[in-house]
This record gives structure tokens, C-alpha cells and sequence, in this order.
């Protein structure tokens, strides 16, 4: 078993916005990451809540941007609802699809049909994001949940990252029927339900999977529910005071500036720090104020904080003493 964390893990199940890429170009490093794991002979999976896309077109996607993929290690929140959808209603029966033409393939491959309105008398909603979601079928899944429909979500992500910044995700979407019927789905099936990396984790026969994501509302609570390990990387959505505030079900094991860090030490990304130091870093606390120190990794410096806020420390309680621990909770927005 290698020393860093990847070799400590038998498969490496990565999310993609955020992670691997935003919208349409890798991160810097991701590329080589996944090649090295590749001559490394770990087993990788890519799971994503993103329902715009199915498994083959993400895969080709990846690899047009050096990212090497197989369409059978992309695992996608509309295959997994359409899947559980096939499961549940008869062969043939009626499902309202609110999203992308993606979605709207996957129901029709898992044996069902496809339709956009409330007179062709669905037996279910299927929402997921899709660019062109516009009120009309928003209205009409409205009009199908009223009347009886069963109402599936392939994800709730508030947001979707972007190099302009984060802009609506399907969560956005799911909150214009949340606010119009007064109520929640009824089953979501992406992050942070266990289901994607349950399923990378059995059909690669993996018994230390690793999940690799920028939220921690859907990725890292999503290994935490499942029982894995989770590496939180800062490329994407959460940041350094979101990880500082985060409740006891959405903590990663580990956290790295990006993906370089899967090549790291294990101990040196996990969190939080069990001690006062860490790298150039020092904190010191009394009471529930706590004073940050030196200078580094600001990794380090986020690692040594978590163990003080997740132990009781406000935001507000932080104090810096250094100029470089100023410039950093300057930087961190805190």
C-alpha cells in the first residue's frame, strides 16, 4: 500500500463540476491526476448529479479534454432515477420529464415513456437540470404532482460552478415546485443519498473507495451517508468558511487545494488536526476564541481551525495574529 492517499484507496469515485472540470474545460492538474492513477492501476469512477448528459456522452466529454473515461465508470443522477423509475411504475407507463433531452432518454431506454403534459396523465415527474427548462413544463409538473403524480428529483444542487461563479442548479429548479406545491419530492436520487457511490463501489468490487467532491451538501455528505472516506477539494463550490461551518454529517475526511493532493500524505490532508501546529501554522485557544499564527499551506491553516470550530468556535471567533493569518481569513471572507 502506497504512502499518499490514493494508494491507500482501492477506487477513487470523482464528482465533475467542480472537481474535473468546469463547464466545458478541465481544472488545472486533472488531467495528469487521472492519468497517474491510471499507471497506478487504481480503479476510478466519476459520479454527477448533473442530469444534462448521459454516461456516453460524459465519457467522451472527459476524454475530449484528455481526461480518459469509459462510458460503464460514469455513473449519472438521471440513469440512477430513470433506473429506480423502471423499478417502481409498469412497463410503458407515463413519466413527465422537467429537463434535459438526456433525461428525457434515459426514462425512454428504462422502458418507459416520455411526455411534457399534464393530459397525457403521468404517473410520475422526473425533474433534473436542463439549460432550456422553462416555466411551461415547470407548470405542467405542477399541474401532474397535484393531480397524483409521484415526484422524483435526480439532484437538489442549489448551484452549478462556473468560471463566472456559481449560477442555478436544479435545486433552483425543484425550489419553483417546492414554493408552488408547498412540499419536498418525494424521492431525490442524487448526492447526498448514498446510491451512486454505493453502486461505483459494487460494480468495481472496491472494499476502500475514496469520493472526491466540492460539496459538502452533496458530495461529502453523500460518502458520510454511505460510510466512505472523502477527500473535499477547494476547486469548486464550498469554500474554507463553508468547511469551517460544517455540521457533523457533511465533514470530509480530508481536505487539499485540488487534485494534486490525492498524491499527498494522508496525514498531512486530514481533518481536523489533532494538535496546535501544523506546517508553519500554530493556534492557540481560550475559551471560544481562538488566535491563528505564522504562516504556510493555508490547507494547514484550515485544517487546524476545523478542529476549534467543529469543537465549538464561531466564525467570529477567530482571531488572526500574524500578518499572513490576517491576509488569509481576509481572503477566506471571515
Amino acid at each position: 500500500m502506497s504512502d499518499h492517499l490514493a494508494g491507500s484507496h482501492d477506487l477513487v469515485i470523482f464528482d465533475l463540476d467542480g472537481v474535473v472540470f468546469l463547464i466545458d474545460e478541465p481544472i488545472p492538474g486533472a488531467v495528469e491526476v487521472v492519468q497517474r492513477l491510471r499507471a497506478d492501476g487504481t480503479a476510478i469512477a466519476y459520479a454527477t448529479n448533473n442530469a444534462s448528459r448521459r454516461a456516453a456522452d460524459v465519457a467522451a466529454l472527459l476524454t475530449g479534454m484528455g481526461v480518459s473515461a469509459e462510458p460503464a465508470e460514469v455513473l449519472t443522477s438521471a440513469g440512477a432515477s430513470a433506473a429506480l423509475l423502471a423499478e417502481r411504475l409498469p412497463a410503458g407507463a407515463n413519466v413527465l420529464v422537467v429537463g434535459a433531452e438526456a433525461l428525457r432518454a434515459e426514462v425512454r431506454d428504462a422502458g418507459l415513456t416520455p411526455v411534457d403534459r399534464l393530459e397525457d396523465e403521468p404517473v410520475a415527474v422526473v425533474q433534473g437540470y436542463g439549460p432550456e427548462v422553462g416555466w411551461k413544463v415547470l407548470a405542467e409538473a405542477v399541474l401532474a404532482v397535484r393531480s397524483g403524480a409521484v415526484w422524483y428529483a435526480t439532484n437538489t444542487d442549489r448551484t452549478l460552478p462556473s468560471p463566472r461563479g456559481p449560477l442555478p442548479g436544479n435545486g433552483s429548479l425543484v425550489a419553483v415546485l417546492r414554493t408552488a406545491l408547498d412540499r419536498e419530492p418525494d424521492v431525490v436520487v442524487g448526492k447526498p443519498q448514498p446510491g451512486l457511490f454505493r453502486t461505483a463501489a459494487k460494480q468495481s468490487g472496491a472494499e476502500r473507495p475514496l469520493a472526491v467532491g466540492d460539496r459538502l451538501d452533496t458530495d461529502i455528505q453523500g460518502a458520510v451517508t454511505a460510510g466512505i472516506d472523502s477527500l473535499l477539494v477547494l476547486t469548486g463550490v464550498s469554500g474554507p468558511a463553508d468547511l469551517l461551518a460544517a455540521p457533523a454529517d457533511r465533514r470530509p475526511t480530508y481536505v487539499a487545494a485540488d487534485l494534486s493532493g490525492l498524491f499527498r500524505a494522508a496525514d498531512d490532508l486530514r481533518v481536523p488536526v489533532s494538535g496546535s501546529e501544523a506546517g508553519g501554522w500554530s493556534v492557540s485557544r481560550e475559551g471560544s476564541r481562538v488566535s491563528l499564527d505564522g504562516s504556510g499551506d493555508p490547507v494547514d491553516a484550515l485544517r487546524l481551525l476545523c478542529a476549534a470550530t467543529w469543537s465549538g468556535v464561531p466564525l467570529s471567533g477567530i482571531d488572526p495574529v500574524s500578518a499572513e493569518a490576517r491576509d488569509l481569513l481576509l481572503g477566506w471572507k471571515i
